[in-house]
């Protein structure tokens, strides 16, 4: 069957690998894909990346991108990023008669609008921290001052991953209302801010591959956000990750499912729009049990690069028995094995960067089984592979354990070169320390 996927970053290139090795996709597209993901996929120049702040633009992509899926009578449509979820584009294929995984626009409300998301959750009782949601930045900051510090100030709207500050003082909680709200540095997603509690605890990301009924878990993983090692500094698109995650005990995963995720997908169906796609639940583990962080609609990045490469079920598959409703005769079978991803960003990420610097060492790379190169901002430039955005690569090893993996990765950070780049040194550390003390 033909398959299209929909994104141009690393999350889309771990996707189309592993799309490729399906017996049952004979021919795959990428909109717009990545000099990575054109080795398994003829790229097509249709870009559905404006953001969601330009509707215009985005919409017009969308239909661009339906008319091609038809002309090519594709057969099945992978969306892997979150604006053109929010914009429709599943709605837009749905409509054509083309077959697509992940939500409508109304499901991807759980990711695209915080304040939907957080009123749905305190409708049916999930757990989530305690919070306030405003339109007006006054009244924002009144509220931050009455609360005081830490406090957790989030744009509603979709921010690439960083419209999230974890305010450690008043001022900078203050700082980040009137950056988001007055000053706009996340455009329209910023018109409304959620507000809440500052919650103590290990975070980790929980993947359900969702059919609007059934579900089906891929392996616990944990991210890495802040750009600075011990989880300094400001939040990035995420700097690395592991899998699984043992942190995220089978009783943890069994709290997660009976009071987020089945509660969840039913009060969706019970709205009208029963959620079918991937839903991302970013977990604080506290004292309590498992919290909800925040959805996403979609899968996460850099976790892809880690959950993805241990899945042994046919991923073409899986996706098919989604969009079919029957992920309940679909149970995955995941590797014993464990992943780590380092991602190798430009210098000055997540902050401006300056890119067209040659990539040189991933000829390194090539033909090994258990270090991957997945591509994220790169692109060509007369016929040389070149930097072309903040998070650049993400090298994924796989091993037995989880520190052979770690070294694992890191041989393959140090093979690759270019102007600037720059990596934490501390992915997985946490459960490094936890693995010294036994």
């Amino acid at each position: 069957m033909k398959v299209l996927v929909v994104g141009k970053g690393g999350r889309e290139h771990t996707l189309v690998w592993k799309l490729a090795q399906s017996p049952r996709v004979d021919k795959l597209y990428a909109a717009p894909g990545n000099p990575g993901i054109a080795r398994f996929a003829e790229c097509v120049d249709i870009r559905v990346d404006a953001p969601i702040t330009q509707p215009e633009k985005l919409r017009a992509e969308i239909l661009r991108l339906r008319d091609f899926a038809l002309a090519q009578q594709v057969d099945l449509t992978v969306v892997g990023a979150d604006d053109p979820l929010a914009a429709g584009i599943v709605d837009t294929f749905r409509d054509a008669g083309l077959k697509i995984f992940g939500p409508t626009a109304a499901a991807a409300r759980l990711e695209s609008s915080k304040a939907f998301a957080k009123e749905l959750m305190a409708a049916i009782g999930v757990p989530t921290a305690t919070h306030r949601t405003f339109a007006d930045s006054a009244a924002a900051a009144a509220y931050v001052r009455a609360q005081g510090a830490p406090i957790v100030v989030k744009a509603s709207g979709l921010a690439a991953g960083k419209g999230a500050v974890v305010a450690r003082s008043l001022e900078e909680a203050l700082e980040a209302v009137a950056q988001i709200m007055d000053q706009r540095i996340f455009g329209t997603s910023g018109a409304e801010v959620v507000v809440e509690e500052f919650m103590e605890g290990e975070e980790a990301s929980l993947f359900a591959l969702c059919d609007g009924e059934h579900y089906q878990l891929l392996a616990p993983a944990q991210d890495h956000k802040a750009i600075g090692e011990g989880d300094t500094g400001p939040n990035t698109g995420g700097m690395g990750a592991y899998a699984p995650a043992p942190v995220m005990t089978p009783a943890l995963i069994a709290q997660a499912e009976e009071g987020i995720i089945r509660p969840v997908l039913a009060e969706m169906q019970r709205r009208g729009c029963p959620f079918e796609g991937v839903l991302y639940c970013g977990l604080m583990l506290t004292a309590r049990g498992p919290k909800v962080v925040e959805f996403n609609a979609r899968f996460g990045d850099p976790e892809t690069q880690v959950v993805i490469p241990l899945l042994q079920t046919d991923l073409a598959e899986v996706f098919l028995a989604a969009c079919e409703h029957r992920l309940d005769q679909m149970p995955l079978q995941m590797s014993n094995q464990t992943a780590v991803c380092v991602v190798l960003a430009s210098g000055g990420y997540p902050g401006k960067v300056t890119n067209g610097f040659a990539i040189e060492g991933l000829d390194a790379l090539a033909g090994q089984t258990d270090l991957l190169a997945f591509h994220a901002g790169t692109a060509l430039k007369d016929g040389k592979l070149v930097t072309a955005g903040g998070r650049v690569l993400g090298l994924t090893a796989l091993a037995g354990d989880l520190r052979g993996a770690v070294a694992r990765a890191y041989e393959g950070v140090d093979m690759v070169h270019f102007e600037g780049a720059y990596c934490r040194r501390d992915i997985a550390y946490r459960e490094l320390a936890r693995g010294a003390k036994k």
